[in-house]
């Protein structure tokens, strides 16, 4: 459920892209209603339309999400919050500059700031983030806790350089499949090494 959660913004994203892709007119009009204050230069045309009114809409629903989470005095993790900024950061300016290389960007930026963030805390902080987060429920020896870092890192360094293939190699539309559909990575790569750590969960006494 945390999970759905997490991800709405991404697919709210996708929905809102297909609707203004399917429905280039609305969403031309729509975008330059409501949009034409926070670009710059000329009017929005039916091709620009569609990514700009979806960006419009997940930085909404990420400002809504994390308000959400604060007025009903939840922690907000911290790589929702990272997310958060990013989104608000790529997204504006994808918006602003009325061109959808920024918002492209954006997912190959998030999860390398996930990749940096376990690199600083491996090597400069001496912190094993997985250890911090999962070490109450799993015991294992520093050099496992050290791997299993390292392939986090490799996953995250390998999404960022695929999603940069994918959004410069291909359509923005097939992009912005690729961009839900990469989803049910992480859940199959985190299902996959839950093999591996079962030996190492302890059971309730």
């Amino acid at each position: 459920m945390k999970f759905l959660f997490d991800v709405f913004p991404v697919i709210l994203f996708f929905i809102s892209y297909k609707l203004g892709e399917k429905h280039a007119d609305i969403a031309q009009q729509l975008a330059n209603n409501y949009l034409s204050g926070f670009v710059s230069g000329n009017s929005l045309s039916a091709e620009q339309s569609p990514i700009l009114l979806a960006t419009a809409i997940t930085i909404v629903a990420s400002i809504a999400q994390i308000s959400y989470l604060l007025l009903r005095r939840k922690n907000v993790d911290a790589m929702l919050w990272i997310s958060f900024i990013i989104i608000t950061v790529f997204g504006s300016a994808t918006i602003y500059f009325h061109s959808d290389t920024f918002i492209k960007w954006k997912p190959t930026v998030l999860y390398w700031c996930y990749a940096t963030a376990f690199l600083m805390g491996q090597f400069i902080f001496k912190k094993n983030l997985l250890k911090t987060a999962m070490e109450s429920q799993i015991t294992m020896p520093e050099p496992v806790w050290a791997k299993l870092s390292l392939v986090w890192i490799i996953y995250f360094v390998v999404m960022g350089l695929l999603n940069i293939y994918v959004a410069f190699s291909f359509p923005t539309s097939t992009w912005v499949s690729f961009k839900l559909y990469s989803l049910a990575a992480l859940p199959v790569f985190t299902i996959l090494q839950s093999f591996f750590l079962a030996k190492y969960v302890e059971e309730p006494t």
